[in-house]
């Protein structure tokens, strides 16, 4: 226990008191604590300096907010630099910007004092965070009156607040208009106004047109191609600006990491792991759970753990949602269990991604029970409500194990309305489960909800192909090529060398493909040899030819994707492959006996999991 009662007495000097002053409320630990300190401030006086008791707000405001504002309330005539400190204090976070507007409405109407430039900077910045195209006029007209719009510091903070918005003309108006006296913040901000719209375009327009360049430049390109999804851009860009001599910070590694994550790009994530440590970037939490995130979904889940248990930057709760994610995705749910069980131990609060990463875990682990015992944990023990991620687990989870009546059962129980996504869980087990009659009725119910939805049309042609109802199934099909909409088609990736190669269903395009088309012939004859039998069950069409059924599986992405792989690396090493839709049963099977017949480890990454295949088996335990 601190003792307080002799810690603050009159000082000899004004500078010694702020120096004593931080050093009390840096020490306190508690509220109490810090309720015993304003009282010695009372008691001796020394709250009545402004100085002072500015100083008491800014070191107060990181403890207790809300403690704050009262101290505030209770100075009788605050000067300017109080007003501000209480305006920037409630504007850093969405859940007080209103205060921080009436504040800053207070400065206005009630103080008798001129607002500055940092007032109105500050007062922005809250309504960029979580207040309104009409609070951030109000302010705008203010700003006119008081003669500082032309101030550089407050057309940056207009650019940006406006960015927020995403209303990138008005933040290019103050642009334009502050062309004579802005700074690189002023095209920094421009920059993640186009880049926050999604306008890659003219934020890398922008780019190309500065003077001059600062990591943070560099940075909002590259994070802007990977929330575009061109995460091939993100590292080429990430490149040049290594070439340029602009040294990446954390925020840099992030997203490149984000995009080596995407692509499946091992090597270059392991390049980059390494130059955070030499470069002596400082490895927070952020970037922590980012290197684990990469190695679990460029499938070295073994490797993620492995950095997970070096580093002690797990105060937060976002690299144990990484490991829990990540042994999610590889089928591995005790060791996602464990690392939550751990994570309570360490006093670690989850969060709602925590609890969806672990319903997943549960989900493709088959594990029922565990699952509905943690969804009903999230509320009774952390008081998380469940959203509607949260019960498109349990329905998932539901729908795998095939209680298909509990799933639906779920879903009509729900406090908001299903989506698509969660019927189309429902929908997919009815396939699997050859549940017909229900998989009609719930067809029926996401096309009244989206008549044009691809995916549900996919299903429920495969549904009429197993029932061999070849005419609903031919309609689908017809309509799906006549809409607007069009069938994502199966692509699949590989990188070798750094290079990555993608192949579409049937691709013929690659410089390679005579070779790879008769590798392909040769890999199916070896495989029939070793007992493989093509399964024709999720064919959408009537082929009565056998040949022509096996010609059509032949030619499906991955198994493109594969053949190339073999034909390109040395006996032994491991394949890598990403397809961007989940993997047919037959390429499943496929798969497994050519990691038997070539003696290869296959991993496939599909659109929900990691597949692991060796010596003829799956990780997946032919459960995904």
């Amino acid at each position: 226990m601190i003792r307080f009662c002799s810690t603050l007495t009159r000082p000899s000097s004004h500078s010694d008191h702020c120096v004593r002053l931080r050093s009390l409320i840096e020490s306190c630990k508690s509220i109490q604590q810090i309720k015993q300190t304003h009282a010695q401030l009372l008691t001796t006086g020394l709250i009545s300096h402004l100085v002072s008791a500015n100083k008491f707000l800014k070191l107060l405001a990181f403890a207790s907010l809300s403690y704050a504002h009262k101290v505030f309330d209770q100075i009788p005539q605050p000067d300017l630099f109080i007003y501000n400190t209480m305006i920037k204090a409630h504007s850093l976070s969405p859940d007080s910007c209103r205060d921080s507007f009436m504040v800053f409405r207070s400065l206005i109407r009630d103080s008798g004092l001129l607002p500055n430039r940092y007032s109105f900077v500050f007062a922005f910045g809250a309504c960029g965070n979580g207040l309104g195209v009409q609070e951030g006029k109000q302010v705008q007209v203010h700003a006119v009156k008081a003669g500082v719009e032309n101030n550089v510091f407050v057309a940056n903070a207009l650019i940006a607040m406006y960015g927020k918005w995403k209303l990138v003309e008005e933040s290019q108006m103050v642009f334009d208009w502050a062309a004579g006296y802005r700074d690189l913040y002023s095209w920094n901000n421009m920059i993640v106004a186009y880049v926050g719209a999604g306008y890659m375009s003219q934020a890398r327009e922008m780019f190309d047109g500065m003077q001059e360049r600062n990591v943070v430049s560099w940075s909002t390109i590259i994070a802007g191609y990977v929330q575009v999804g061109c995460f091939m851009e993100a590292l080429d860009f990430f490149h040049v600006m290594l070439q340029e001599g602009t040294k990446p910070n954390e925020y840099t590694l992030v997203s490149a990491l984000t995009a080596c994550s995407n692509l499946v790009a091992l090597d270059q994530g392991k390049w980059i792991h390494v130059y955070s440590g030499r470069s002596e970037i400082k490895m927070n939490e952020k970037l922590l759970s980012s290197i684990i995130d990469m190695y679990a979904k460029c499938g070295e889940i073994e490797s993620a753990s492995r950095v997970f248990n070096e580093h002690k930057v797990k105060r937060k709760v976002w690299p144990w949602n990484a490991m829990i994610g990540g042994f999610a995705m590889h089928g591995k749910p005790n060791e996602a269990i464990s690392v939550f069980e751990q994570m309570k131990v360490e006093k670690v609060s989850p969060n709602k991604v925590t609890f969806i990463a672990l319903l997943n875990a549960c989900s493709h682990g088959h594990m029922v029970e565990e699952g509905k015992s943690y969804f009903r944990l999230m509320v009774s023990d952390y008081g998380i409500n469940p959203e509607i991620e949260h019960y498109g687990c349990m329905v998932d989870l539901l729908s795998r194990a095939g209680l298909l009546k509990e799933a639906e059962e779920m879903i009509s129980d729900m406090p908001m309305a299903p989506d698509v996504a969660i019927w189309g869980a429902l929908l997919n087990a009815c396939r699997i489960y050859k549940d017909m009659q229900r998989g009609y009725r719930i067809g029926k119910i996401i096309k009244e909800m989206d008549p044009y939805h691809i995916g549900c049309h996919v299903l429920l042609g495969n549904i009429y192909s197993t029932s061999r109802r070849w005419n609903e199934a031919r309609m689908l099909r017809e309509k799906n090529e006549n809409g607007d909409r069009k069938k994502v088609p199966g692509c699949s990736s590989i990188e070798l060398n750094g290079t990555f190669h993608q192949f579409l269903v049937g691709d013929r395009s690659h410089p390679q493909s005579k070779e790879l088309y008769s590798f392909l012939d040769e890999m199916t004859t070896k495989l029939k040899i070793a007992g493989y039998v093509p399964e024709f069950g999720e064919l959408l069409l009537d082929i009565d030819d056998e040949e022509d059924k096996e010609t059509a599986l032949s030619i499906h992405s991955e198994k493109l994707a594969i053949a190339f792989g073999l034909m390109n690396t040395a006996p032994g090493t491991p394949i890598r492959i990403v397809k961007n839709l989940r993997v047919c049963v037959d390429c499943h099977k496929a798969t497994k006996f050519i990691s038997k017949v070539y003696d290869r480890v296959i991993i496939v990454r599909d659109r929900t999991r990691y597949h692991h295949f060796k010596d003829g088996d799956c990780s997946c335990k032919d459960y995904w």
